[in-house]
C-alpha cells in the first residue's frame, strides 16, 4: 500500500476512535422505490437496503449470485425487528452487458411502480496489495476495475434515466448516486482517453472513481432541470469481507486477515455505520445535487473533477459504446431470426 493511503488510513482510524460517524435522519419511504446494487449480506448495500425497507420503501436489491437467498435474508431481519418488507430481487453482474440488459428488463415488466432512487453501490477493489503487474481482464476485454466500478454502473444508469425520469418531480426529483471514494483522488483526467502511467490495480481504481465523480456531476448538469438529482460519495474506511476477497490473490495474507479481521471494528466503520452517506443522499430532503458528499456532508472532490469538458466527454463516448451494445443487439437477433427462417 502506498505511504499517502497508509497516512489516510491511520487520519480514519484517529477520526473512527474519536468522533461519533454521523447518522442519516429518518424519512418516511413509503410509496417510493428504490434500486441498491450490491447488496450481499455484510456489506454497506445490504445495510442501505435494509435500511430503506425499514423506512417504508419498496427496495429492489442485486447481487451477483444467491439473490433470492439475501433477499429471503433481508425479509427475516426486518420482519424480526418489526418491519414491514417490500423487497425483491434480481441477478446483476456489472462486468456483462448481457446481465445488465436482462436486469433492466425484468425491472421493466416486473415493477410497474415509478423508479424515485438508483443507488449504484456495487464495485470492486481487486488486488489490495497491488500484486499484478498486468491488468486483469473482463470478458470483453477491459481493465476489470474500470469495467465495473465505471462502465458497468453507467450502462446500468443510462438504461433506467427514462424510468427516473417519469418519476421525478419539481419537488421531489428522482435521485441517483454513486458510491465512489476518497480514492478517485488517485485518478488523472490525463488517463481516461490515453493511459500512460505504468499499470497499478490502485490507480486505475481510483481512476474508476474519478470517472464515477464525473459521472454524476455530468448528470446533474445534463438531468437537473428534467427533475433527477446526482450524487457521489466517500462512504468511509469500512470493516467489510471486500478486503478478504481483495486479498485473493494472496491466499496467505488472506487467511491471517480472516482472523484479524474481527479487529476491524475497533478502527473502522461498521457496514451500517458506512452506508450513512449514500442513506443520506438518497433521501435528505431538498438536498442539492451535483456534489460530492463525505460523513453525511458536502466535502471537495478532486480538483480533477472540475474539468468539464472531459466529464462532458466521458459521458459522450461512454453513451456511444453503451448505444453500440444495442446496436450489436438487435444484429445478434437478426442473425438468429435468418438462421431459423
Amino acid at each position: 500500500m502506498p505511504l499517502s493511503d497508509v497516512k489516510t488510513a491511520i487520519t480514519s482510524v484517529v477520526r473512527r476512535l474519536f468522533t461519533k460517524p454521523p447518522m442519516a435522519a429518518a424519512v418516511d419511504l413509503h410509496n417510493k422505490t428504490v434500486i441498491v446494487t450490491g447488496t450481499s449480506p455484510g456489506s454497506i448495500g445490504y445495510e442501505t437496503a435494509k435500511t430503506l425497507a425499514a423506512w417504508g420503501a419498496h427496495v429492489v436489491i442485486t447481487t451477483r449470485s444467491k439473490t433470492e437467498a439475501c433477499v429471503q435474508q433481508l425479509k427475516s431481519e426486518l420482519q424480526r425487528d418489526g418491519f414491514p418488507h417490500a423487497i425483491d430481487g434480481h441477478s446483476l453482474d456489472l462486468t456483462h452487458a448481457e446481465s445488465v440488459e436482462s436486469f433492466v428488463e425484468w425491472f421493466n415488466h416486473t415493477i410497474n411502480e415509478p423508479l424515485h432512487i438508483l443507488i449504484n453501490n456495487a464495485g470492486v477493489h481487486s488486488d489490495i496489495l497491488g500484486s499484478w503487474t498486468e491488468p486483469h481482464l473482463s470478458d470483453d476485454g477491459f481493465e476489470i476495475h474500470w469495467r465495473t466500478n465505471y462502465m458497468g454502473a453507467m450502462h446500468l444508469t443510462h438504461r433506467l434515466l427514462n424510468r427516473l425520469e417519469q418519476a421525478g418531480t419539481k419537488m421531489e426529483p428522482a435521485r441517483v448516486v454513486f458510491v465512489a471514494s476518497h480514492l478517485h483522488q488517485k485518478g488523472l483526467n490525463s488517463e481516461i482517453f490515453h493511459p500512460s502511467r505504468p499499470y497499478s490495480s490502485w490507480l486505475i481504481y481510483g481512476q474508476s472513481k474519478l470517472g464515477l465523480v464525473h459521472a454524476a456531476f455530468e448528470l446533474q448538469r445534463r438531468y437537473g432541470s428534467r427533475n433527477i438529482q446526482s450524487y457521489v460519495l466517500h462512504p468511509g474506511s469500512i470493516a467489510t469481507n471486500i478486503a478478504i476477497k481483495g486479498l485473493e490473490t494472496n491466499k496467505r495474507v488472506q487467511k491471517l486477515l480472516q482472523i484479524v479481521n474481527p479487529l476491524q471494528m475497533l478502527f473502522m466503520l461498521s457496514p451500517l455505520q458506512g452506508a450513512q452517506t449514500q442513506i443520506y443522499c438518497a433521501t435528505q430532503p431538498g438536498l442539492r445535487g451535483g456534489r460530492y458528499f463525505d460523513r453525511c456532508a458536502a466535502a471537495p472532490a478532486s480538483p480533477e473533477a472540475d474539468n468539464v469538458l472531459v466529464a462532458k466527454r466521458l459521458w459522450d463516448e461512454t453513451e456511444q459504446w453503451i448505444e453500440s451494445l444495442s446496436e450489436q443487439q438487435q444484429s445478434e437477433i437478426e442473425k438468429t431470426m435468418a438462421s431459423t427462417a
